[in-house]
């Protein structure tokens, strides 16, 4: 780590110690092959390998893996099993035919046990069968529940709970993963980051719970106006990101601009006693993906046009390209 310059962070040794230890083999090839190519491990690039590795969404992926292939295993022993209780059954079957036919007078008595003996053990264990398949039935709903449980789990850890919508964490995920994908296939990457304007004040006066509907009602607008691939997430305390794959700019500002206008439009009412507390703002700041750049950069590029928006008077949508001209 020290040779390539990695700092010495718990994800970074988690990463190393799969490389020294060569439990994963696909980790060490990768690894094997940034180090062959001369690149760098720049900390977007450590991020990126431990997510993909180590990562909620790895480890879940791993997990799904596994009870699927359990519940394959089920399903296979739980068909071999009906196929033998349904030739057992017509096994049974013949031989109670076979032994209806016998003739006390002409048919041996030995012959007339032998069969009986043979219809008994049949149907006890068509019986056994069927027992061991509700058994393997019963398993095989637990696996399900079990796989709902797991996306429950995958879910709520990527989930802000108080919002409902993507949590930093998800972000931070889904940022690394559309930033390659940009990169990779040279299409646009928009990012723009809101912020509530006075939100401590208004928390302040009327109280964290009214607080709290605010950033639930900021956040709906957010989940309804962003569609497709793009992702609303609460990027921390009443500051939120909406990552745009495949957008440019221009439309990009046109999104944002949807969103602080139908904020401002909003009027809040407490709750409780049906007050009205006048209208909430945002502001925004826009900004376009580099390729090969640092997700730092882009996102202060981002922060960057929300703050020129607060200091410029709030409720506003302030793109990069107008910090640039601001700086000329």
């Amino acid at each position: 780590m020290e040779r390539h310059g990695i700092p010495s962070t718990p994800e970074n040794y988690t990463v190393w110690y799969a490389y020294v230890s060569e439990w994963n083999l696909d980790l060490r090839r990768e690894l094997d092959a940034i180090i062959e190519n001369n690149e760098s491990f720049s900390p977007d690039k450590n991020f990126e390998i431990y997510q993909k590795y180590f990562g909620v969404e790895a480890q879940g992926a791993a997990m799904q893996k596994a009870s699927a292939q359990i519940q394959a295993n089920v399903d296979q022993v739980m068909n071999v099993i009906a196929e033998a209780s349904g030739e057992a059954e017509n096994y049974g079957n013949v031989l109670q035919s076979q032994a209806g036919g016998i003739d006390e007078n002409t048919g041996s008595e030995e012959m007339k046990r032998f069969v009986e003996t043979m219809m008994r053990e049949t149907s006890a264990m068509v019986e056994q069968n069927k027992v061991l398949q509700n058994q393997l039935e019963q398993s095989s709903a637990e696996i399900e529940d079990l796989r709902s449980d797991l996306e429950t789990v995958q879910h709520e850890a990527l989930t802000d709970g108080l919002t409902e919508i993507a949590n930093r964490k998800k972000f931070d995920l889904a940022m690394q993963e559309t930033s390659i994908a940009a990169k990779d296939n040279g299409q646009p990457l928009c990012l723009f980051m809101t912020d509530i304007n006075h939100f401590k004040k208004f928390n302040d006066t009327y109280g964290h719970q009214t607080g709290d509907q605010v950033l639930r009602l900021v956040a709906a607008i957010l989940r309804k106006t962003i569609t497709g691939d793009g992702l609303p997430a609460r990027y921390g305390g009443e500051e939120f990101g909406v990552i745009l794959p495949n957008t440019q700019l221009d439309d990009a500002v046109a999104v944002a601009e949807q969103v602080r206008a139908t904020v401002a439009a909003k009027r809040m009412r407490k709750k409780q006693s049906g007050d009205d507390l006048g209208n909430i703002t945002v502001s925004i700041g826009v900004a376009l993906y580099r390729p090969g750049e640092a997700l730092t950069e882009f996102i202060k590029r981002a922060d960057d046009g929300l703050y020129y928006a607060k200091n410029a008077g709030r409720n506003q949508v302030v793109p990069e390209t107008k910090l640039s001209k601001a700086a000329e």
